[in-house]
Protein backbone atom coordinates (compact mmCIF):
# COMPACT_ATOMS: atom_id res chain seq x y z
CA UNK A 1 0.00 0.00 0.00
CA UNK A 2 0.96 3.28 -0.65
CA UNK A 3 0.53 6.45 1.43
CA UNK A 4 -0.05 10.60 0.90
CA UNK A 5 0.22 13.06 2.43
CA UNK A 6 -3.79 15.11 2.34
CA UNK A 7 -2.82 18.35 1.53
CA UNK A 8 -2.33 21.13 4.19
CA UNK A 9 -4.27 18.51 6.81
CA UNK A 10 -0.68 16.59 7.13
CA UNK A 11 -2.21 13.57 7.47
CA UNK A 12 -0.49 10.64 6.14
CA UNK A 13 -3.75 8.38 4.08
CA UNK A 14 -3.39 5.00 2.38
CA UNK A 15 -3.73 6.56 -1.30
CA UNK A 16 -6.84 3.27 -0.89
CA UNK A 17 -9.39 3.94 1.36
CA UNK A 18 -12.40 2.50 2.26
CA UNK A 19 -15.58 4.24 1.56
CA UNK A 20 -18.52 2.37 4.09
CA UNK A 21 -21.91 3.52 2.70
CA UNK A 22 -22.74 0.46 1.28
CA UNK A 23 -22.36 -0.83 4.20
CA UNK A 24 -24.82 0.81 5.86
CA UNK A 25 -27.39 -1.03 4.53
CA UNK A 26 -29.92 1.25 3.09
CA UNK A 27 -29.17 2.08 -0.71
CA UNK A 28 -26.69 -0.50 -1.87
CA UNK A 29 -28.69 -3.67 -1.83
CA UNK A 30 -28.38 -6.75 0.35
CA UNK A 31 -25.40 -6.68 3.09
CA UNK A 32 -24.33 -8.34 6.06
CA UNK A 33 -23.07 -6.82 9.33
CA UNK A 34 -20.37 -9.35 10.09
CA UNK A 35 -19.41 -9.48 6.45
CA UNK A 36 -18.85 -5.87 6.52
CA UNK A 37 -16.87 -5.85 9.43
CA UNK A 38 -14.96 -8.43 8.41
CA UNK A 39 -14.46 -6.54 5.11
CA UNK A 40 -13.19 -3.66 6.94
CA UNK A 41 -10.51 -5.43 9.05
CA UNK A 42 -9.20 -7.10 6.33
CA UNK A 43 -8.68 -3.30 4.28
CA UNK A 44 -7.26 -3.21 7.89
CA UNK A 45 -4.66 -5.76 7.46
CA UNK A 46 -3.76 -5.03 3.76
CA UNK A 47 -2.75 -1.21 4.66
CA UNK A 48 -5.64 0.49 4.41
CA UNK A 49 -5.82 3.28 7.36
CA UNK A 50 -8.43 5.56 5.82
CA UNK A 51 -12.38 4.76 6.32
CA UNK A 52 -14.91 7.06 5.36
CA UNK A 53 -18.28 7.19 6.82
CA UNK A 54 -21.27 9.62 7.40
CA UNK A 55 -24.08 10.04 10.29
CA UNK A 56 -26.78 9.64 6.82
CA UNK A 57 -25.20 6.26 5.93
CA UNK A 58 -27.62 3.09 7.07
CA UNK A 59 -28.78 6.11 9.46
CA UNK A 60 -26.26 5.86 11.81
CA UNK A 61 -25.63 2.15 11.09
CA UNK A 62 -21.83 2.74 9.06
CA UNK A 63 -20.83 4.51 11.76
CA UNK A 64 -21.60 2.16 14.64
CA UNK A 65 -20.15 -0.76 11.96
CA UNK A 66 -16.70 1.20 11.99
CA UNK A 67 -16.88 1.42 16.18
CA UNK A 68 -16.48 -1.95 15.78
CA UNK A 69 -13.43 -1.68 13.28
CA UNK A 70 -11.71 0.86 15.44
CA UNK A 71 -12.59 0.28 19.24
CA UNK A 72 -8.52 -1.67 19.35
CA UNK A 73 -6.82 0.13 17.07
CA UNK A 74 -7.73 3.99 16.56
CA UNK A 75 -4.41 5.50 16.95
CA UNK A 76 -3.83 3.50 13.69
CA UNK A 77 -6.78 4.47 11.73
CA UNK A 78 -7.37 7.86 9.54
CA UNK A 79 -12.09 7.90 10.79
CA UNK A 80 -13.51 10.25 8.88
CA UNK A 81 -17.02 11.01 9.11
CA UNK A 82 -19.77 13.86 7.53
CA UNK A 83 -22.35 15.66 8.97
CA UNK A 84 -25.43 17.61 7.27
CA UNK A 85 -27.94 15.58 5.74
CA UNK A 86 -29.06 13.33 8.47
CA UNK A 87 -32.69 14.85 9.11
CA UNK A 88 -32.49 17.25 5.91
CA UNK A 89 -34.98 17.47 3.37
CA UNK A 90 -32.28 18.35 1.13
CA UNK A 91 -33.40 21.42 -0.04
CA UNK A 92 -31.84 24.40 -0.48
CA UNK A 93 -33.44 25.96 2.82
CA UNK A 94 -31.80 25.90 6.52
CA UNK A 95 -31.68 23.38 8.76
CA UNK A 96 -28.66 23.21 10.02
CA UNK A 97 -29.04 26.73 10.20
CA UNK A 98 -26.88 27.28 13.56
CA UNK A 99 -23.33 25.95 14.49
CA UNK A 100 -24.98 24.15 17.62
CA UNK A 101 -26.83 22.12 15.32
CA UNK A 102 -23.65 21.14 13.83
CA UNK A 103 -22.07 20.24 17.07
CA UNK A 104 -24.70 18.52 18.37
CA UNK A 105 -24.35 16.39 14.97
CA UNK A 106 -20.89 15.49 15.65
CA UNK A 107 -21.44 14.95 19.21
CA UNK A 108 -24.18 11.90 18.02
CA UNK A 109 -21.01 10.79 15.67
CA UNK A 110 -19.00 10.88 18.21
CA UNK A 111 -20.91 8.46 19.87
CA UNK A 112 -22.03 6.17 17.25
CA UNK A 113 -18.30 5.74 16.44
CA UNK A 114 -17.01 5.38 20.15
CA UNK A 115 -14.82 8.01 20.16
CA UNK A 116 -13.56 11.02 21.68
CA UNK A 117 -12.14 12.77 18.42
CA UNK A 118 -12.43 12.09 14.75
CA UNK A 119 -9.47 13.42 12.20
CA UNK A 120 -11.50 14.40 9.52
CA UNK A 121 -15.12 16.01 9.36
CA UNK A 122 -17.15 16.99 6.35
CA UNK A 123 -19.83 19.28 5.70
CA UNK A 124 -22.36 16.55 3.65
CA UNK A 125 -24.12 19.54 2.75
CA UNK A 126 -23.37 19.99 -0.88
CA UNK A 127 -25.16 23.19 -2.01
CA UNK A 128 -24.99 26.96 -0.29
CA UNK A 129 -27.73 28.75 2.07
CA UNK A 130 -26.02 31.01 4.28
CA UNK A 131 -26.83 30.09 7.31
CA UNK A 132 -25.75 26.65 6.78
CA UNK A 133 -22.26 27.25 5.54
CA UNK A 134 -21.61 30.01 8.05
CA UNK A 135 -22.90 27.46 11.11
CA UNK A 136 -20.75 24.76 9.87
CA UNK A 137 -17.69 27.23 9.76
CA UNK A 138 -18.15 28.46 12.99
CA UNK A 139 -18.95 24.87 14.28
CA UNK A 140 -15.50 23.80 12.70
CA UNK A 141 -14.30 26.45 13.75
CA UNK A 142 -15.09 25.37 17.70
CA UNK A 143 -13.87 21.63 17.09
CA UNK A 144 -10.77 22.24 15.80
CA UNK A 145 -9.70 24.54 19.41
CA UNK A 146 -11.04 21.64 21.17
CA UNK A 147 -9.13 19.14 19.98
CA UNK A 148 -11.59 16.77 18.84
CA UNK A 149 -11.03 17.32 14.50
CA UNK A 150 -7.98 17.38 13.04
CA UNK A 151 -9.09 18.20 9.62
CA UNK A 152 -12.15 19.86 8.22
CA UNK A 153 -13.90 19.68 4.56
CA UNK A 154 -17.03 20.11 2.26
CA UNK A 155 -17.88 16.44 0.12
CA UNK A 156 -19.14 18.74 -2.91
CA UNK A 157 -19.33 18.56 -6.75
CA UNK A 158 -19.92 22.37 -6.73
CA UNK A 159 -16.91 24.32 -7.10
CA UNK A 160 -18.65 27.79 -6.24
CA UNK A 161 -19.89 26.38 -3.53
CA UNK A 162 -16.11 25.13 -2.64
CA UNK A 163 -14.56 28.63 -3.13
CA UNK A 164 -17.75 29.81 -1.11
CA UNK A 165 -16.89 27.07 1.38
CA UNK A 166 -13.06 28.38 1.64
CA UNK A 167 -13.61 31.75 1.50
CA UNK A 168 -11.56 32.07 4.76
CA UNK A 169 -8.81 29.65 3.38
CA UNK A 170 -9.75 27.39 6.13
CA UNK A 171 -10.90 23.96 4.73
CA UNK A 172 -8.16 21.17 4.72
CA UNK A 173 -10.03 18.66 2.52
CA UNK A 174 -12.66 18.01 -0.38
CA UNK A 175 -14.28 15.02 -0.88
CA UNK A 176 -15.44 15.33 -4.70
CA UNK A 177 -16.62 12.76 -7.89
CA UNK A 178 -14.42 12.03 -9.80
CA UNK A 179 -14.20 8.69 -12.12
CA UNK A 180 -13.19 8.12 -16.08
CA UNK A 181 -16.98 8.44 -16.46
CA UNK A 182 -17.00 11.56 -14.53
CA UNK A 183 -14.03 14.09 -15.04
CA UNK A 184 -15.57 17.73 -14.65
CA UNK A 185 -13.00 18.17 -11.52
CA UNK A 186 -10.44 18.27 -13.67
CA UNK A 187 -11.65 21.54 -14.92
CA UNK A 188 -11.63 24.21 -12.48
CA UNK A 189 -11.90 22.13 -8.96
CA UNK A 190 -8.90 20.25 -8.78
CA UNK A 191 -6.50 22.77 -10.03
CA UNK A 192 -8.28 25.01 -7.25
CA UNK A 193 -7.56 22.38 -4.90
CA UNK A 194 -3.48 22.06 -5.82
CA UNK A 195 -3.24 26.04 -5.78
CA UNK A 196 -4.50 26.09 -2.14
CA UNK A 197 -3.61 23.01 -0.92
CA UNK A 198 -6.43 21.58 -0.20
CA UNK A 199 -6.44 17.38 -0.09
CA UNK A 200 -8.74 15.70 -2.33
CA UNK A 201 -10.74 12.48 -1.24
CA UNK A 202 -12.27 11.02 -4.49
CA UNK A 203 -15.51 9.18 -4.11
CA UNK A 204 -17.30 7.32 -7.02
CA UNK A 205 -14.03 5.86 -8.29
CA UNK A 206 -15.70 3.24 -9.78
CA UNK A 207 -19.10 5.11 -11.02
CA UNK A 208 -21.11 3.31 -8.65
CA UNK A 209 -19.90 -0.07 -9.48
CA UNK A 210 -20.06 0.88 -13.80
CA UNK A 211 -16.14 0.60 -13.91
CA UNK A 212 -16.24 -3.11 -12.81
CA UNK A 213 -17.33 -4.04 -16.29
CA UNK A 214 -19.95 -6.02 -14.43
CA UNK A 215 -23.06 -4.81 -15.91
CA UNK A 216 -24.96 -5.15 -18.93
CA UNK A 217 -27.48 -2.97 -21.28
CA UNK A 218 -29.78 -5.23 -19.68
CA UNK A 219 -28.96 -5.15 -16.48
CA UNK A 220 -31.85 -4.18 -13.99
CA UNK A 221 -31.50 -2.82 -10.35
CA UNK A 222 -34.13 -3.53 -7.54
CA UNK A 223 -35.07 -3.26 -3.81
CA UNK A 224 -32.83 -0.62 -2.43
CA UNK A 225 -30.43 0.15 -5.06
CA UNK A 226 -29.52 3.63 -5.62
CA UNK A 227 -28.70 2.96 -9.13
CA UNK A 228 -31.90 2.00 -10.17
CA UNK A 229 -32.82 6.19 -10.66
CA UNK A 230 -30.34 6.08 -12.74
CA UNK A 231 -31.31 7.58 -16.51
CA UNK A 232 -31.29 4.31 -18.79
CA UNK A 233 -29.99 6.42 -21.73
CA UNK A 234 -27.04 7.85 -20.09
CA UNK A 235 -26.65 3.93 -18.14
CA UNK A 236 -26.36 2.28 -21.22
CA UNK A 237 -23.80 4.81 -22.62
CA UNK A 238 -21.72 4.20 -20.17
CA UNK A 239 -21.80 0.79 -20.44
CA UNK A 240 -20.39 1.41 -24.43
CA UNK A 241 -17.92 3.31 -23.06
CA UNK A 242 -16.55 0.30 -20.35
CA UNK A 243 -17.19 -2.08 -23.10
CA UNK A 244 -14.22 -0.05 -24.97
CA UNK A 245 -12.24 0.58 -21.99
CA UNK A 246 -12.22 -3.46 -21.27
CA UNK A 247 -9.55 -3.42 -23.86
CA UNK A 248 -6.98 -1.99 -21.27
CA UNK A 249 -7.64 -5.02 -19.26
CA UNK A 250 -4.76 -7.10 -18.13
CA UNK A 251 -3.77 -10.49 -16.43
CA UNK A 252 -2.84 -8.46 -13.56
CA UNK A 253 -4.85 -5.70 -13.75
CA UNK A 254 -8.57 -5.53 -13.42
CA UNK A 255 -10.80 -2.82 -14.90
CA UNK A 256 -11.65 -1.47 -11.33
CA UNK A 257 -8.34 -1.29 -10.70
CA UNK A 258 -7.50 0.45 -13.90
CA UNK A 259 -10.07 2.97 -13.08
CA UNK A 260 -8.40 3.44 -9.22
CA UNK A 261 -5.00 3.64 -10.89
CA UNK A 262 -6.35 6.37 -13.24
CA UNK A 263 -8.08 8.49 -10.45
CA UNK A 264 -4.93 8.30 -8.59
CA UNK A 265 -2.62 9.40 -11.48
CA UNK A 266 -3.86 13.03 -10.97
CA UNK A 267 -1.62 15.11 -8.98
CA UNK A 268 -4.45 16.90 -7.18
CA UNK A 269 -5.28 13.21 -5.69
CA UNK A 270 -4.98 12.20 -2.18
CA UNK A 271 -6.81 8.97 -1.63
CA UNK A 272 -9.41 7.31 -3.51
CA UNK A 273 -12.60 5.27 -1.01
CA UNK A 274 -13.95 2.96 -3.13
CA UNK A 275 -17.07 1.09 -1.63
CA UNK A 276 -16.84 -2.33 -0.36
CA UNK A 277 -19.12 -5.36 1.47
CA UNK A 278 -16.84 -8.32 1.09
CA UNK A 279 -12.99 -9.18 1.44
CA UNK A 280 -13.40 -9.80 -2.45
CA UNK A 281 -14.18 -6.20 -3.31
CA UNK A 282 -11.49 -4.88 -0.83
CA UNK A 283 -9.00 -7.39 -2.04
CA UNK A 284 -9.51 -6.08 -5.89
CA UNK A 285 -10.02 -2.48 -4.47
CA UNK A 286 -6.10 -2.67 -2.85
CA UNK A 287 -4.70 -4.03 -5.51
CA UNK A 288 -4.58 -1.45 -7.56
CA UNK A 289 -2.53 0.07 -5.13
CA UNK A 290 0.84 -0.82 -7.01
CA UNK A 291 3.96 0.94 -9.52
CA UNK A 292 3.98 2.05 -12.33
CA UNK A 293 0.33 3.36 -12.45
CA UNK A 294 -1.07 4.16 -15.99
CA UNK A 295 1.53 4.65 -19.30
CA UNK A 296 0.83 7.91 -21.55
CA UNK A 297 -0.30 5.33 -23.71
CA UNK A 298 -2.64 4.37 -21.47
CA UNK A 299 -4.29 7.77 -20.45
CA UNK A 300 -4.17 9.01 -24.27
CA UNK A 301 -6.11 5.91 -25.04
CA UNK A 302 -9.00 6.68 -22.00
CA UNK A 303 -9.28 9.93 -23.04
CA UNK A 304 -10.61 8.82 -26.53
CA UNK A 305 -12.99 6.55 -25.07
CA UNK A 306 -13.95 8.98 -22.21
CA UNK A 307 -12.16 12.52 -22.68
CA UNK A 308 -12.88 15.33 -20.52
Amino acid sequence: MEYRTLGKSGLKVSEIGFGAWAIGGDAWGPVEDQQSIQAMNYAFELGVNFFDTADVYGNGHSEKLVKELIKDKRDQIILSTKGGLMGHTRKPEPIYDRHEKVVKAFEDSLQRLGTDYIDMYFCHIWWHVEQETEAFLKAFDQLKQAGKIKAVGISTDNFDYLKTFNRHHSIDVLQVEYSILNRAAEKEILPYCQEENIGVVVRGPLQKGLLTGKFTKETVFTGNDVRQYWDRKWFEEQVEKVEKLKKLEREDRTLGQLALQFVLSHPAVSTAIPGAKTTDQVNQNVGASVRPLLTREELALINEISPA
